[in-house]
């Protein structure tokens, strides 16, 4: 299995999903552009846990505010509110989300890639966003936090 979307500017290849884990865990990687932010959300259905490959991540919680380097990782416990911000350079990382539901909300909102890698030209569907995100146990609490200026 190997499918790519991109979701909220994040090109998003879906490694294992329901499908091929039982529904017990997905395996996503994700590409991120410089500086990208997730609106402050909470997964009430799974927890997710990041895992740094390169570049690095900001993560956001009401405890605060953690860096996540290459090597590291992060676990967000089901029901923590959070935000995820990619650094100053692309970012890429894997997230395990157990049990399964976030390749579920990246096939339903995504954009599927092309094999040029080049983002959409056109803006997420937030509609479609807010419809999956509700469908998978999703809640949207807030906007992206700020991203740092360098």
């Amino acid at each position: 299995m190997n499918q790519s979307f991109w979701l909220l500017g994040t090109l998003t290849r879906i490694l294992a999903d329901h499908e091929t884990t039982e529904g017990r865990y997905d395996l996503i990687e994700g590409t991120f552009q410089p500086e990208v932010a997730t609106p402050m959300h909470r997964h009430t259905m799974y927890s997710e846990h990041l895992f740094v490959l390169e570049g690095e991540f900001s993560v956001h919680t009401e405890a605060g505010v953690v860096v996540v380097q290459p090597g590291e990782n992060f676990f967000i416990p089901r029901g923590t509110i959070h935000a995820v911000v990619s650094g100053p350079a692309q970012s890429r990382g894997l997230v395990v989300a157990s049990p399964s539901g976030f390749a579920q909300l990246i096939k339903a909102a995504g954009t599927a890639a092309d094999p040029s890698g080049l983002p959409p030209t056109t803006p997420p569907d937030m509609e479609a966003f807010a419809r999956a995100s509700a469908e998978v146990g999703d809640e949207v609490v807030g906007p992206p936090p700020a991203v740092r200026n360098r």
